[in-house]
């Protein structure tokens, strides 16, 4: 069966910390009022996320857009009432009280499989590093980019500080 071409994503503001509430809500009563048909998908936007803290790495799930859900549905009077008023949901994303539907990329990035890495490393701090070239040296941190995942050390080599980029999975912060 094809979907129907009018059925779109659209972006619910909910109230901070009740996204999970309201995906479980919305899909109880799509089911209770039979509109499976109208509005066929909730979702929570997340993405795995590596914390490294005190020395563990830890993956935890981290939403990627805090305080909102989506949902795919058709937009009638009656889906817009069930959704506006399912509880923790506080309105639509658009213009005045016109919901604007997602467009097909801003869709599929929000879904792009990206893994981030967060450390708990300050510059000024004493790290190991862990492989390579310069493994068990020491270093101090002077500069950690998030972007691009690394940390400047500036390493202690022949009497002479000699500046070395790492990833963050490349050292440890010494106690």
């Amino acid at each position: 069966m094809a979907e129907n071409p009018e059925i779109k994503w659209y972006v619910v503001h909910t109230y901070s910390g009740y996204e999970n509430k309201v995906k479980v809500n919305l899909e109880k009563a799509v089911e209770n009022n039979g509109m499976q048909d109208l509005i066929t998908e909730v979702k929570i936007p997340v993405e795995e996320a590596v914390e490294i803290k005190n020395n563990k790495r830890k993956v935890v799930q981290r939403k990627l857009l805090p305080g909102y859900v989506l949902v795919k549905m058709l937009m009638t009077n009656e889906t817009w009432y069930v959704v506006r008023n399912t509880r923790g949901v506080t309105g639509f994303v658009g213009a005045g009280n016109k919901a604007t539907p997602l467009s097909e990329t801003d869709f599929a990035s929000l879904f792009e499989p990206r893994t981030q890495t967060r450390v708990d490393i300050q510059p000024g701090d004493t790290v190991r590093i862990l492989s390579g070239l310069f493994e068990n040296f020491s270093g101090r941190v002077v500069s950690i980019n998030e972007q691009t995942q690394t940390v400047n050390v500036m390493v202690l080599m022949f009497k002479q500080e000699t500046p070395v980029e790492l990833g963050f999975d490349e050292v440890v912060r010494e106690e």
